[in-house]
């Protein structure tokens, strides 16, 4: 095949393309989360969609046996919820909001994951009815040997 200078041209700019538009085609790409809840939890559910309104690219499990996934990925007794989800190697326990999952995939930090203990009123899946007032609440981060605040919310507006 005889390469002429217009094909060699094309070819280099759309080489020179792929490689400018590369990295903002993966930096767009939705963070995929993999959520393991109970089939008849409808507040599981919420939170779910609610994810994936926030950008989240969702594969859903249902388990009835969550405790067996809380004790596999070493979720503490006291920071337990109803639902239990992974995303790039950290574990979210309950109704944590979308932003602090974004801000745990921005900082990094050294922990096993975050966690929203109970059920919060007002929470992301946990919305009362129109009118009541949302409950304060801290979503903490959590290794095997500690926990901290890592942020604090009111409903779904951070505090």
């Amino acid at each position: 095949m005889l390469i002429t200078r217009r094909t060699f041209a094309i070819g280099a700019l759309s080489l020179a393309g792929a490689n400018l538009l590369g990295p903002a085609l993966a930096q767009d790409a939705s963070p995929s989360i993999s959520i393991k809840k109970d089939p008849w939890c409808g507040c599981c559910t919420a939170w779910a969609r609610y994810l994936e309104q926030a950008g989240f690219a969702l594969d859903v499990d249902e388990i009835e046996e969550m405790e067996a996934v809380k004790d596999n990925l070493g979720v503490p007794a006291e920071l337990r919820s109803c639902h239990t989800a992974t995303i790039e190697g950290y574990v979210i326990e309950g109704h944590v909001p979308a932003e602090a999952i974004f801000a745990l995939l921005d900082q990094r930090p050294q922990v096993t994951g975050l966690a929203v203990p109970g059920m919060p009123v007002g929470s992301p899946g946990m919305e009362g009815p129109a009118g009541s007032e949302p409950d304060q609440y801290a979503v903490v981060a959590f290794d095997p040997s500690s926990d901290f605040v890592f942020m604090r919310f009111i409903g779904r507006e951070r505090a």
